[in-house]
């Protein structure tokens, strides 16, 4: 007892070795990956993101337009940043802040029209364009016609 009785006077009287985290923030390291960031205008939703995430956080919706992250299941790795062919995701260089419900971030945005070309109809009629049935053929007769 007597052999701690100075660590616990100059702990007592010395600054405290923790900060109180949600007022005062350390400052993050350079590099950092924090909080998955969406610009949904950029997005062409094609679902690479989702496939590639390994915690299967996200879901993308191309036909209604929609983008979906649950954000306490990501686990902030960048494989969707990375993967990204439009480059829209990135990550800020901070982590989500604390909270008591849970976040599910959810983005609509415009999904990108299809490019299916309309078959232009053709200047000759069907009939100059397609060959001449032969009947000989398809009746299974051998013989030449006179």
């Amino acid at each position: 007892m007597f052999l701690m009785t100075p660590t616990i006077l100059r702990n007592f009287f010395s600054a405290r070795a923790t900060r109180p985290y949600p007022t005062t923030r350390r400052e993050p390291f350079p590099e950092v990956r924090g909080e998955l960031v969406n610009d949904i205008e950029k997005c062409i939703f094609c679902s690479i993101c989702a496939t590639k995430c390994p915690s299967q956080c996200l879901h993308v919706d191309k036909t209604a337009g929609t983008w979906e992250c649950e954000a306490y299941a990501c686990v902030n790795c960048g494989v969707c940043v990375e993967n990204c062919p439009t480059k829209s995701l990135s990550q800020k260089p901070l982590y989500q802040p604390v909270g008591t419900a849970r976040v599910h971030i959810r983005l609509q945005g415009v999904p990108p029209k299809s490019k299916k070309k309309e078959v232009a109809p053709s200047a000759a009629p069907a009939s100059e364009t397609a060959a001449p049935a032969d009947d000989s053929q398809s009746s299974g007769d051998a013989s030449p016609k006179v």
